[in-house]
């Protein structure tokens, strides 16, 4: 009778390797203006696809490579695959949603749970044997501690997963902060792709915890959760597959969009006038959060009036135009000597900000002094005149 080396579990595995090489592949091919978050992607691309390799390797006793890599090696490769994909994955969406990104030196700490994890290995001396507990005469206690290396290398993907979904979440409201319209292409995307890891791996420890717990009762239970992980992967691989072919034109760049007008609309001088008095007599820039959805109904405009007004009239968009207003408050609050008492943090407070980063940053940018410079100056020359 005819022995199959492999059943369609494993073909699984093949497929998801197989499909993260290629997209390896069209991503070097694509035209992209993000060049290092593209080879981030395709570095966690390889991630998977090496994961799937070792996981194959390890537990289908008909796949060889060489006894040394089979017996040693694997239980290292494997780990950093594990557990470098979960930083590559938050790179590539820090990539993607800050200005500027950068790797720096500070990211190598990224690599010191693979360091801990390959000396724990070395040290006690850690086989493919022992992660797959088939270790003759095996201990109750040596096989506690090949667990760990097992429970390390799946809690610490999620904890990235996390950390990448937050992130996503973030960008994507100061997006709808600062701009009244832009693209939701790639936020929506990263969002995807971040909640789909994330569940994968949240999977992932699922499927441990029961092998750990009701496998030995029930192994077809166990056994039937983790091929159940390997097709969760591949159904997100397709779909990134299927995003990069159908999107190969669009830049991983999300900018503001315009909103669409027709270009013989004239702004009324009614509508300008409303803003003017939301500003200026409501003052409504001092409530912190405001977005261009609540400012229009306090105005009693259209969205589309307003963002006609701010980025035709005064030839900017929302954030920018409110946190003017909220600069100009907290110079007068900080040139005043009846505010004297008061701290920073309470002016840009009072003044509409709620972050002290970008308070600073646009107070710097707009008066060319730190708000602390701008009150010593400004107090100062009260003194004197008194």
């Amino acid at each position: 009778m005819q022995k199959h080396i492999f059943n369609i579990h494993d073909v699984v595995l093949f497929m998801t390797m197989a499909e993260c090489l290629l997209l390896v592949i069209f991503q070097a091919m694509l035209p992209v203006k993000n060049k290092l978050a593209n080879r981030l992607l395709s570095a966690f691309m390889l991630s998977i696809a090496v994961g799937s390799a070792c996981v194959l390797v390890l537990w289908n006793d008909d796949v060889k490579i060489t006894p040394v890599f089979d017996d040693w090696l694997l239980p290292y490769c494997l780990s950093a695959a594990q557990l470098l994909k979960g930083p590559i994955l938050l790179l590539y969406v820090a990539s993607l949603t800050e200005d500027s990104f950068r790797l720096r030196r500070d990211h190598l700490l990224h690599l010191i749970p693979l360091a801990l994890t390959w000396a724990w290995l070395a040290i006690l001396s850690i086989d493919s044997s022992d992660l797959r507990f088939r270790t003759l005469g095996q201990t109750p206690e040596e096989r506690e501690l090949a667990n760990a290396v097992w429970h390390f290398i799946k809690l610490l993907p999620l904890a990235y997963g996390i950390a990448a979904v937050l992130r996503v979440h973030s960008y994507r409201r100061s997006l709808k902060n600062q701009y009244s319209h832009f693209s939701p292409l790639e936020p929506s995307w990263l969002n995807i792709l971040s909640l789909g890891f994330l569940v994968t791996w949240s999977f992932s420890i699922l499927v441990h915890l029961i092998a750990n717990t009701i496998a030995a009762n029930y192994p077809n239970i166990s056994d039937a959760f983790g091929i159940t992980e390997n097709y969760l992967i591949l159904i997100l691989i397709n779909a990134l597959f299927i995003n990069s072919l159908v999107h190969t034109h669009e830049l991983l760049t999300t900018k503001p969009e315009p909103p669409k007008e027709k270009t013989e609309e004239k702004l009324s001088d009614s509508a300008i006038a409303k803003v003017q008095q939301g500003m200026e007599e409501q003052k409504l820039f001092l409530k912190q959060n405001l977005n261009i959805e609540e400012f229009a109904k306090r105005i009693s405009l259209s969205v589309k009036d307003v963002s006609a007004v701010i980025n035709k009239h005064y030839g900017t968009n929302f954030f920018e135009f409110m946190n003017s207003y909220r600069v100009e408050e907290a110079k007068r609050l900080l040139g005043d000597q009846a505010y004297a008492d008061m701290t920073v943090m309470d002016v840009l407070l009072q003044a509409g900000f709620n972050s002290k980063s970008a308070f600073h940053r646009f107070f710097n940018r707009l008066v060319g002094i730190s708000p602390t410079e701008y009150r010593k100056q400004h107090l100062g020359k009260e003194e004197k005149v008194a």
